[in-house]
């Protein structure tokens, strides 16, 4: 490190432990109020600064970029999805940006595996009917009857880390692994999941009992699940996200389950720019689908570790290094500032 220590904003509250860390290495400025900052604000804090520690939360566009004090050089995002940052635009302002992959694997993989079982298994609905009611009538042979996942196939979209670490709990589960990705994996993974790949994503979706999403959000896979291939789907299947609520035709879903097409959803993330869709709450309320607060990643161990990783990717940039996380532009280089 220089003997002079960076400035960096923080645009939200993070774990104390990271906040005191940041704090005896970097000059460091928080959100103090932890609230979803304006471009506005964004801009009006960096002044002076020379990084910006971000979050998904923040709107990182070309035109916000464009303003940017001449000060900031780095982008570090507390996050492993940078969607919400304009990748090209960075760089092409000759900007770094970083993230914080691999640390979530584990946590968001466990969360997909609780979803899964939670829809057919009826657990929310099971848990509301007591508290709800305040009474029980007692166990019956036919009360709460749901369904077992042993034996029904799985359709994982993204076998990558988390599609991966999806894939071996599911395997124990007794789940039959099918998968569609960019590219198909080496048979030292397939073989232990006894996984099928395939090429046509179509083909896939329409032979699984449970699609679970695991890419990122990008140009290509923007409504990967479109109306067309919700269709396709299996009539009694359902659908788990805990990606991006991108990846889904959030409308066409909501139609397939309210026609009984699809038996439900379980969804750790879904479109709430103008508040969360009154259909699927209502979806939610007749347990048909199952809504989390985008808590996939949300373990405190989680997030230590993403502020360590944080940490490390400033660490190593302002010592003249490249950081070990950094987000290229698809297809393309950008420069850095002087």
């Amino acid at each position: 490190m220089t003997s002079q220590k960076p400035n960096i904003l923080v645009t939200r509250r993070l774990p104390e432990t990271i906040e005191a860390r940041m704090a005896t290495l970097f000059e460091t400025h928080v959100n103090e109020g932890d609230v979803m900052l304006t471009s506005d604000d964004i801009i009006a804090g960096l002044e002076g600064q020379d990084v910006l520690v971000s979050s998904i939360t923040d709107r990182i566009d070309a035109d916000l970029i464009a303003r940017l004090p001449k000060s900031v050089r780095l982008i570090a995002q507390f996050g492993n999805g940078v969607d919400n940052i304009d990748i090209e635009a960075a760089w092409a302002a000759g900007l770094t940006v970083t993230n914080t992959p691999s640390v979530l694997t584990e946590d968001t993989a466990d969360m997909a595996m609780v979803l899964m079982l939670a829809l057919p298994r009826r657990l929310v609905e099971g848990t509301q009917m007591l508290v709800r009611d305040g009474v029980w009538a007692g166990w019956s042979p036919t009360s709460m009857l749901g369904h077992r996942l042993r034996g029904k196939a799985l359709g994982i979209v993204g076998m990558g880390r988390i599609g991966t670490a999806v894939a071996q709990r599911a395997k124990a589960f007794g789940l039959n692994i099918h998968y569609f990705s960019r590219n198909r994996r080496p048979p030292g993974l397939e073989n232990p999941l006894e996984a099928t790949y395939w090429h046509d994503l179509d083909a896939m979706v329409e032979a699984v009992d449970i699609v679970s999403l695991h890419t990122p959000h990008t140009r290509e896979t923007f409504h990967i699940l479109s109306a067309e291939r919700l269709a396709r789907m299996r009539p009694g299947s359902f659908v788990v996200n805990v990606s991006r609520p991108e990846l889904v035709d959030e409308a066409a879903l909501i139609a397939a389950i309210e026609s009984g097409h699809l038996s439900g959803a379980a969804l750790d993330v879904f479109e709430n720019k103008r508040g969360i869709d009154p259909r699927l709450l209502a979806l939610a309320e007749a347990n048909k689908v199952v809504l989390t607060a985008h808590m996939a990643s949300a373990t405190l161990e989680a997030r230590i570790e993403m502020g360590e990783t944080v940490i490390v990717n400033i660490r190593a940039f302002m010592d003249g290094h490249q950081p070990p996380h950094r987000v290229l532009p698809e297809g393309g280089r950008g420069g850095l500032r002087s």
